[in-house]
């Protein structure tokens, strides 16, 4: 049982600390910086008020990169430290009539917080081997974006001087990647020997079934309507580089995260892949993001931490437009959408769930909510059971 609640309201270069005791009462409140020193003098506030670590709770807010320091230094130290969400305690300091803000009176209010909400806030807790889970994922997820970026780069240069090609085959094969860094332009292929064109896609194609014959690059190079731009010939060879070494990024940390599943997760990734639509990357940074279902009370929490929970604004007979709140993590909210889209093309269940709510009168993306809602109900109950997908008559 906790008897000492620490809240922390930290900074770049600073932090400040106030605990409090069972009854509420403030029994010490510092203003520290944020390095060695600092922390040294916050374990000597907190070990000269309670000599058993495992019977102190210290919280503070998300705050980017600032907190980490701190609190992997509370978690060595087998302090129970939890990360709130700064929109909780945001709700919760407007309880308070005063509007008084100070980083003192901040971390004062996190303290109260952890205090009153002591039996729930358990699952704000993960243990480090999680957290790195969840930054793997979430690098991953970042080079994604880089990468789908970056295509968006090359498909815009692309449209100025060789518009054709993307009608004819598919630029991003790794054939077509390495043809457009010798070949940038249609200006290019037109200017070169038809035999030095068929060489090297011969050569870049070696080992792969290539899409596009030389003959049909060299003709509809020959008839593309392209402008002449040597800064964009110049600068698509850079992006191509850049894409090849995001995509090798790529593959390297998704074997990374795979192996990390295979260690925290084994069995919860046999379960959620038991659903048709769900693959390995997508079920191994679902499992990063959500962390032990047992931290959930119901299937309502698990919906409501990923911020798909519905939010409805009514006031006598005035009734709002639904919408989703947004409010938790953005991370998962993006990874069951994605979930949600592979369930409803492979998965005769879901797809046949979907159709239903169209046919109810859903727009397509209320549809696509709903049957994600569905998944997540279904998730959660698999997790908690231990059980795998089967579908039951009438479960519609």
């Amino acid at each position: 049982m906790s008897k000492l609640f620490v809240g922390v309201d930290v900074s770049k270069d600073s932090f400040s600390a106030t605990g409090l005791d069972v009854k509420g009462d403030v029994r010490f409140s510092l203003s520290l910086t944020m390095d060695k020193t600092g922390f040294s003098e916050l374990m000597k506030a907190i070990t000269s008020n309670c000599k058993d670590l495992s019977a102190v709770m210290a919280g503070m807010e998300s705050t980017g990169c600032y907190h980490i320091n701190l609190f992997s230094f509370l978690s060595s130290k087998e302090i129970n430290a939890v990360v709130i969400n700064p929109l909780l305690i945001s709700n919760f300091a407007k309880l308070s009539l005063r509007k008084t803000k100070t980083d003192k009176k901040d971390s004062l209010t996190i303290a109260r917080f952890i205090l009153i909400h002591k039996d729930s806030i358990e699952q704000f807790s993960i243990s480090q081997d999680i957290r790195d889970f969840r930054d793997i994922a979430r690098e991953r997820e970042s080079i994604s974006h880089l990468i789908a970026s970056t295509k968006n780069e090359i498909k815009r240069i692309l449209q100025s001087i060789f518009p054709e090609l993307e009608s004819v085959c598919n630029v991003f094969t790794a054939t077509m990647l390495l043809f457009l860094k010798e070949f940038p332009s249609a200006r290019f292929i037109r200017a070169s020997k038809a035999k030095v064109v068929a060489d090297a896609l011969e050569r870049y194609g070696k080992g792969r079934k290539v899409s596009i014959s030389a003959d049909e690059i060299i003709r509809t190079a020959k008839n593309s309507i392209a402008s002449i731009s040597l800064a964009k010939e110049l600068i698509l060879p850079r992006k191509i580089s850049t894409l090849l070494h995001l995509m090798e990024q790529l593959d390297q940390i998704t074997g990374i995260l795979s192996e990390l599943c295979a260690s925290l997760a084994i069995e919860e990734m046999e379960i959620i892949t038991s659903i048709d639509g769900i693959g390995d990357t997508t079920g191994a940074m679902f499992l990063a993001e959500v962390g032990d279902i047992q931290n959930f009370s119901s299937h309502k929490s698990l919906i409501a931490f990923a911020g798909m929970d519905p939010t409805v604004f009514q006031s006598g007979k005035f009734q709002g437009t639904s919408r989703i709140s947004k409010r938790g993590n953005r991370h998962l909210r993006r990874i069951v959408y994605l979930m949600t889209i592979g369930v409803i093309r492979c998965n005769a269940f879901f797809k046949a769930y979907f159709l239903k709510r169209k046919q109810d009168g859903l727009p397509f993306r209320k549809a696509v909510m709903a049957t994600a809602h569905k998944l997540i109900r279904v998730i959660f109950a698999m997790l908690s059971h231990k059980s795998h997908f089967h579908v039951k008559e009438n479960s519609l």
